[in-house]
């Protein structure tokens, strides 16, 4: 029988489950429809599964009725998304994940200050554009360490910050190459990269060397779950293949494979995990091995503005 080495931590992050609690109980206090500025977190299955209870998730806020109830989503807003939401007189629910929250708090922070902000992240990903509109005319966008040699300064003092699901090695990387070029760069005071961005990275490397096939449970627009296939073949596994559910899986990619590994991006539910073990276990990997790299206790309360609502209709 094949053997399936399943890492942990693995799925929901902190964030991700604040963000995605959010939409559910706005759903239970004010009705549907409730409306959320882009996907709440990047996986299709929680998207549809809100649908299914009365979200309706749209692009901008124009698409938004006048007075209703919207929810922004974890990866952050800029600025003028509130003011547009206050004008539009929106009910607006601030989805964002406070660690991205705390990158746009440096941002302005170093913005005042005079810095120019060299921002390692993926042009147009939802979290630059939100962090971006926090100072745009100080912020540069660096997208990986090939695009260190674009960066044009000025007299202006320089500092890094970065988007906080990137790939911990390549940005490493890019902040190397930067200190070469720029050796006055200053760091921010404590690294940007979340803390179950790391997590689940440092557990595919451990599982990684010993895995024939590695599979990661995750949608594509994701960018931590993106990043864990790269890391997966960077530290050892012989292929790596990412999918959205358990149908997606090939029973070719597993020919003549010993020992499969599985883990799932931040953003997904364990229940399509299951789904990817069930379907393993059919084909013969049915011998399940757990390995722990880390232990995840964080728990961030809800939005203030859901919380203020909930303790006065009695259901905080």
């Amino acid at each position: 029988m094949g053997k399936v080495l399943l890492a942990s931590p693995r799925g929901y992050c902190a964030g991700v489950d604040r963000a995605v609690v959010a939409v559910e109980k706005a759903l239970d206090l004010y009705g549907a429809p409730v409306y959320v500025r882009k996907q709440i977190v990047h996986n299709r299955h929680v998207v549809e599964t809100l649908e299914e209870r009365g979200a309706i998730f749209v692009q901008e806020l124009d698409e938004v009725p006048e007075g209703s109830t919207v929810v922004f989503s974890a990866h952050g807003v800029a600025p003028s998304v509130h003011v547009e939401a206050e004008e539009r007189n929106l009910k607006a629910i601030d989805a964002t994940c406070p660690l991205v929250t705390k990158v746009h708090l440096e941002a302005k922070r170093f913005a005042s200050e005079g810095y120019q902000i060299l921002l390692i992240g993926h042009e147009g990903h939802e979290e630059v554009v939100g962090t971006m509109g926090e100072a745009p005319e100080a912020i540069t966008i660096i997208d990986g360490p090939d695009h260190v040699v674009d960066v044009e300064r000025d007299e202006r003092p320089l500092v890094w910050l970065s988007q906080t699901t990137l790939s911990v090695d390549e940005t490493l990387l890019t902040v190397d190459r930067l200190q070469e070029r720029f050796p006055n760069l200053q760091s921010p005071p404590s690294d940007d990269i979340c803390y179950a961005t790391q997590n689940r990275q440092l557990a595919v490397k451990e599982i990684a060397p010993r895995c024939d096939v590695l599979v990661v449970v995750g949608s594509g627009n994701s960018s931590n779950s993106v990043r864990l296939v790269e890391v997966a073949l960077e530290s050892g596994a012989t292929t790596s293949y990412r999918v959205d559910v358990a149908s997606e899986l090939d029973r070719a990619w597993f020919d003549g494979a010993a020992t499969v590994g599985v883990t799932s991006g931040a953003s997904v539910p364990e229940i399509l995990v299951s789904g990817v073990l069930k379907q393993l276990a059919e084909w013969g990997f049915g011998d399940v091995e757990e390995v722990v790299s880390a232990q995840e206790t964080l728990v961030f309360s809800l939005p203030p503005e859901l919380r203020r609502d909930l303790k006065a209709a009695g259901r905080a």
